[in-house]
């Protein structure tokens, strides 16, 4: 008998990982990214320090799920650690749009604005979509100050908000899926580390099952 048991399917110590494309939080963080280098490129003055800042938080985001997910397999802690950074940049990045925002009299659609179920709902994968759905929000807008116009002819119409704030509240409600999905998968990595231990906890094991299983045969 000159396999052990324990050598017949040896587990694995470094586990499947860099997978960070299926991830629905890399997916949309990555359409955040690119709805901000548009927002910024056509709203933001490219020499600011808050376009550089909004573009590279909104970078980070994406770039630290993606690290996160090839570290994991060989260290749980820095794939947790890389994912709660991407969170953060995107709690800066919301911070930012929510700046640009009341700098212009402007608040963030409130959380039970139909808008928002509208925008999720529409699932939407690329910026162009995005800038699609925001150009139907818009012209909606305008047809209803042209129906307030021919109903109330003598009163003055309250100023409407501009393309760039209607873009900048449906990068809002993105960032806010975003930061929701990161926090369940922060959940569940956490949950896991508990769980299952680091690299190194595997490596000593495997180490110790090995030397176990080598004494048994040998006796």
């Amino acid at each position: 008998m000159g396999t052990a048991r324990g050598d017949s399917q040896p587990s694995r110590l470094i586990k499947p990982h860099g997978g960070y494309r299926k991830l629905k939080s890399f997916q949309l963080s990555q359409l955040v990214y690119d709805v901000t280098v548009r927002f910024c490129d056509a709203y933001v003055p490219k020499r600011s320090r808050t376009h550089g800042q909004m573009v590279q938080a909104a970078r980070s985001g994406v770039q630290n799920i993606a690290e996160g997910s090839q570290a994991s397999g060989t260290s749980k802690k820095m794939e947790l650690k890389l994912t709660n950074v991407a969170r953060a940049s995107q709690e800066e990045l919301r911070l930012d749009y929510e700046d640009y925002l009341r700098q212009r009299g402007f608040e963030p659609w409130a959380t039970d604005d139909s808008r928002r179920y509208d925008l999720v709902a529409k699932r939407c994968t690329t910026v162009d979509e995005v800038s699609a759905w925001v150009a139907l929000q818009y012209a909606a807008l305008q047809e209803q100050l042209h129906e307030r116009l021919i109903d109330t002819p003598g009163d003055h119409p309250v100023e409407l908000p501009s393309y760039p704030v209607i873009t900048a509240n449906a990068a809002l409600v993105l960032i806010g899926v975003s930061c929701w999905l990161l926090d369940r998968q922060i959940q569940a990595l956490e949950r896991q580390f508990l769980h299952e231990g680091g690299f190194t906890e595997r490596l000593y094991h495997a180490r110790r099952n090995r030397r176990d299983n080598n004494a048994q045969s040998d006796a």
